[in-house]
């Protein structure tokens, strides 16, 4: 049975201190660059399989927060995301100044370093940014803009709040992984259908306005401004070599994004009701993870099954839901992106878990050929 925190008990920083283990990867990283050798396996061993190990030995959190905590009660939690930005960018920035004129460095551990920086910058820096970019604060939301420049993917912020929130679990979503397709053909799939449905979405807005998809008000101009100026800061500090490592960095910051996006809805539909309409999002139609040091580094992403039916609500207000009302990993996040890294795992992991989902909330449905291909009609 879940517990509810208090206001009282929620505004303590003491509570909001474990959000901010994200900081340990800081000096990790610093360490990592300045040893060079196999302290470069620091901070990728530290992100997945530390918490993985956590996880283990600290059990689940099924506490929930009082959704009706007030903002002003939450502060503690708000400053880490909005910290975020400064840090990470001074850690990439100033790797990329290091790193290429450190002679104890070869061109390998440079590569493995930025292999590590990237860890960071998609477990922590996506992650931050996806929360930020849900907020109404014009700070937070350039936050979280910045944050997303830094890895190449300022679009992600269109595609997430006009595709994937409102086309979730449908065959307009490209972020819903269909069932049995495994990660390698999700990866390069969702990269090209979620830049082009981004600028469609916009495109479209622009339209209502009687405004060209060129016009400066599309987001689309801010972003390649970001970026392009990202590109330049890098080429300034560490000539082609930065701008290589810089890249190389996003990469690997995307890759994991992507990662998680696969596992979140993978294999789940929501049901289609004739005529191009389907019903309304639910908790059931993302999966839930409770594992407490995953929810710590994550912000809470892995409560995702409430995110998506509450997308405004903050990080600690998210709620966690039991198997009668969301489906259920068996592992955090982080067990479950390497589980994905190897098909025939992650589908023995998975399928039955897809199968029993079905069998639970969709009985009347017994032809499941259309929503395993995402060839049911697009929804209106």
């Amino acid at each position: 049975m879940t517990t509810t925190l208090t206001a009282e008990q929620v505004r303590k920083p003491t509570a909001a201190l474990p959000f901010w283990l994200s900081l340990s990867m800081i000096p990790l990283a610093i360490l990592s660059a300045s040893q060079g050798g196999w302290w470069l396996l620091l901070l990728p061993v530290y992100g997945w399989g530390m918490f993985s190990v956590l996880d283990a030995l600290v059990g689940l959190d099924l506490e929930n927060a009082d959704p009706q905590t007030a903002e002003d009660d939450l502060y503690w939690y708000k400053l880490i995301t909005i910290l975020w930005f400064p840090i990470q960018f001074v850690l990439i920035f100033g790797m990329i100044a290091y790193a290429t004129r450190a002679d104890h460095l070869s061109s390998l551990e440079m590569i493995a370093l930025f292999f590590g920086i990237g860890v960071v910058s998609g477990t922590v820096g996506i992650n931050y940014s996806h929360e930020l970019m849900h907020q109404k604060n014009k700070l937070e939301r350039w936050m979280g803009d910045l944050l997303l420049a830094t890895v190449m993917y300022s679009h992600f912020r269109s595609e997430h709040l006009l595709v994937h929130h409102r086309y979730v679990a449908t065959p307009k979503d490209p972020v819903t992984a269909r069932y049995n397709e495994s990660f390698f053909r999700f990866f390069p799939r969702v990269v090209v259908e979620c830049f082009i449905s981004a600028w469609n979405a916009e495109k479209a807005m622009l339209a209502r306005k009687k405004l060209p998809a060129l016009s400066l008000e599309n987001p689309f101009a801010r972003y390649a401004a970001l970026q392009g100026g990202m590109l330049l800061l890098a080429l300034i500090l560490g000539g082609w070599a930065g701008v290589g490592l810089f890249l190389f960095q996003a990469f690997v910051a995307i890759w994991q994004l992507e990662l998680v996006n696969f596992i979140e809805h993978y294999g789940l539909t929501r049901k289609h009701l004739g005529d191009g309409k389907y019903e309304h999002v639910q908790p059931r139609h993302s999966w839930n993870a409770a594992q407490k040091a995953s929810n710590w580094l994550l912000i809470n992403l892995q409560r995702h099954s409430d995110h998506h039916y509450k997308p405004d609500r903050r990080f600690p207000l998210l709620q966690n839901y039991t198997e009668a009302d969301a489906p259920q990993l068996p592992f955090g996040y982080p067990v479950m992106t390497m589980a994905a890294m190897v098909p025939p795992v992650f589908r023995r992991i998975m399928n039955p878990r897809v199968r029993k989902w079905r069998a639970m909330y969709y009985p009347e449905i017994t032809d499941w050929s259309a929503y395993k291909t995402a060839s049911n009609p697009m929804p209106r």
